[in-house]
């Protein structure tokens, strides 16, 4: 029996997944998959959007894609290291954890609420 081997990230729970989809219902597409498919370009762009945000949502061009929408999404989830929350037709949403961002987060509205205690 072959046992899968998962790296040291969680798995998402569906509560989370939820979580993500709702958010994600108001997001802009910050990337495309057209008609040259998954390729490093596209992964390259993913990348450098997960530096300010956790959550993107991009888009399969469903005409002219070589690849189905969620087998671009799994690849692309791949090269990059995120999670797959959602694919719905065309549109794709991932998630991928990023430290620096929350500690930031964090950090401002502490901000905010020593400014409010004021």
């Amino acid at each position: 029996m072959a046992w899968e081997v998962f790296d040291e990230r969680e798995l998402m729970t569906s509560k989370e997944r939820a979580q993500y989809r709702a958010q994600a219902n108001q997001l802009p597409a910050v990337f495309q998959v057209g008609k040259d498919g998954v390729t490093q370009a596209v992964a390259a762009q993913m990348l450098e959007a997960f530096h300010t945000r956790e959550l993107l949502k991009g888009k399969v061009l469903l005409e002219s894609s070589p690849v189905p929408p969620g087998a671009a999404a799994e690849e692309l989830a791949a090269m990059t290291g995120s999670d797959v929350v959602q694919v719905v037709g065309g549109s794709m949403v991932f998630f991928k954890p990023n430290p620096e961002l929350r500690k930031k987060m964090a950090e401002k509205a502490k901000k905010e609420r020593m400014a409010r205690k004021k």
